[in-house]
């Protein structure tokens, strides 16, 4: 097996770094906005969705930014930074505002790092080995979202830091991440699109059946709504918060042990029928959540879920660049994020709703529901056949 490029391993580490940070905070925000702020789901579902939707919108824009420019590396460096700077600052937030303020500026960051940073991955990276090396990245950064919960639990169970505290901790692995993309990660020579100055969202360029790929994903993710939800059910059957981050760490385990097999098995392997594989998956759980009762049922199901991240993740990234050449890679990658994340503000403000109003039972029905069509549909989808061939 073919050694991946240094850009893969350094963005992997990267990724592992800020995912550490994050992930010190993430998993403890449902219940800092409900126990200490007094917020409920449809205040949970409103954040995550204008943040994703933010997040989803400028991966469009700095992807095909990137594409234009000829360069990813200032707007992947730019991305990391601003959420580095801005993560830690929810330690002084003293209303759901202000956390709403935070999470829009830290997904704005994501935002513009996002598509160039995938583009950058996959500028080094040969066919046959795409999905191995989208699985690695996600592999590295999911093991960063078991070291950070590890960290806060430390820090809480152990050290006894106040939870404000642990947050303000978080910009270490930040700090560290930014440090690593700056010496370590190469730039991309790639030329611009071969038209003169096109616009820059132009997607009348990309291949149809990559637009009806991105048709798919808007199904699937009207009913992928935050994991925030799914510790929220954790904790309301019984699942203690102070071992909320032990077992958001152990599901990042399973997704850091098993994305980079999986990715490498989408290079060998249909990748169309790897991704319909973890969206049955995902329905499969997602309607035992809604029904089940149980601490041990909840990390039962949080454990499974993570075959479903493991299995579509580096697949759905690497059939992207299969659909279309690397001077449009950039935009590609753009639009991809963007259908996924286009939907997250309906997906978590229909969720959250239902959640809210008619309980959990319906709320998780209703994703399974759509997790089923999204998969009907992409088995209809024409995909390159031959992965390998470039």
């Amino acid at each position: 097996m073919a050694k991946l490029h240094r850009n893969v391993l350094a963005l992997g580490l990267v990724s592992l770094l800020t995912d550490a940070s994050s992930e010190m905070i993430y998993p403890l925000l449902p219940v800092f906005l409900s126990v200490t702020l007094g917020a409920g789901p449809a205040v949970l579902g409103a954040i995550e969705g204008v943040a994703e939707t933010t997040a989803a919108l400028l991966k469009l824009f700095s992807g095909a930014a990137s594409d234009r420019i000829g360069r990813k590396k200032p707007l992947v460096l730019a991305g990391y930074g601003l959420s580095s700077l801005m993560r830690p600052l929810m330690a002084f937030a003293t209303g759901w505002g202000h956390v709403l303020a935070v999470r829009f500026a830290d997904r704005i960051g994501k935002g513009v790092r996002t598509s160039p940073r995938d583009a950058l991955l996959a500028a080094y990276v040969p066919a046959e080995d795409r999905g191995r090396a989208f699985g690695l990245q996600r592999s590295l950064d999911h093991l960063g979202a078991v070291i950070g919960p590890l960290l806060a639990f430390a820090l809480l169970s152990w050290a006894g830091v106040p939870l404000r505290t642990v947050f303000l901790l978080s910009a270490i692995p930040g700090f560290a991440a930014l440090l690593v993309l700056a010496f370590l990660v190469r730039e991309v020579a790639a030329p611009p699109p071969p038209s003169a100055r096109p616009r820059l969202l132009d997607g009348s360029g990309l291949p149809g059946p990559f637009r009806g790929y991105l048709g798919v994903v808007v199904v699937f993710t009207l009913g992928n709504a935050s994991d925030a939800f799914l510790v929220l059910r954790a904790v309301e059957e019984g699942v203690s918060v102070k071992y909320v981050p032990l077992l958001w760490g152990a599901f990042h385990v399973v997704k850091s042990a098993l994305s980079t097999p999986l990715g490498a098995l989408s290079d060998r392997w249909d990748r169309k029928k790897l991704i319909v594989g973890g969206w049955l998956v995902y329905a499969a759980t997602y309607g035992a959540w809604g029904i089940l009762h149980g601490p041990w049922t909840m990390v039962a199901l949080f454990l499974l879920y993570a075959l479903y991240s493991a299995a579509t993740e580096g697949a759905e990234r690497a059939l992207v660049a299969d659909f279309v050449g690397p001077e449009r890679r950039g935009t590609a990658f753009g639009w991809f994020n963007l259908s996924v994340g286009i939907a997250a503000l309906p997906a978590s403000l229909l969720f959250g709703g239902l959640y809210a109003w008619q309980g959990a039972p319906v709320a998780f029905g209703v994703s399974a529901s759509l997790a089923l069509a999204a998969s009907a549909l992409l088995s209809m989808v024409r995909t390159p056949q031959a992965v390998k061939a470039g």
